[in-house]
């Protein structure tokens, strides 16, 4: 088994143990995919990838359908739209044909993109209101030049 170091969740490679499932190379699957957890697909996949977790296009893996998911990270080809409420990552030698749509979208060199990208408001964090002391005046001022 591999060894890897507790990293933030975003940024840590993903351990054989934190899978929920793994579609290796070989199978080939199709109509529509939906699951919990994080799923890691190597194999190949037409039609429809449907989840609020995470899913992972391994290098191998070949996705010709649209996808909803919370968080979808890319290091093999996908041909179709992907929209991802949390983030998208595009990596390594990456190719993707499709719009994709999502808060946070991080695109590594050597990866083909294809499509338009459209960044989306994240979640609204929760904010305490400011005390009136630390509140801005609105109130409009003329600059003189």
């Amino acid at each position: 088994m591999l060894g890897f170091t507790r990293r933030s969740r975003r940024n840590r490679p993903v351990a054989s143990r934190d899978l929920t499932a793994f579609i290796d190379e070989g199978s080939d699957i199709e109509g529509t995919y939906a699951f919990s957890g994080t799923v890691m697909l190597n194999g190949k996949l037409t039609g429809e990838i449907v989840s609020n977790d995470t899913l992972i296009v391994g290098e191998k893996g070949v996705v010709r359908a649209n996808i909803r998911a919370g968080v979808v990270l890319v290091s093999g080809e996908v041909v179709g739209n992907v929209l991802a409420t949390e983030r998208v990552e595009l990596r390594g030698k990456a190719r993707v044909f499709g719009d994709i749509e999502t808060p946070v979208v991080v695109v590594e060199e050597g990866v083909l993109f294809e499509g338009h990208c459209r960044m989306t408001k994240g979640k609204p964090a929760e904010t305490a209101p400011l005390p009136a002391s630390a509140a801005r005046d609105l109130s409009v001022v003329s600059l003189k030049r």
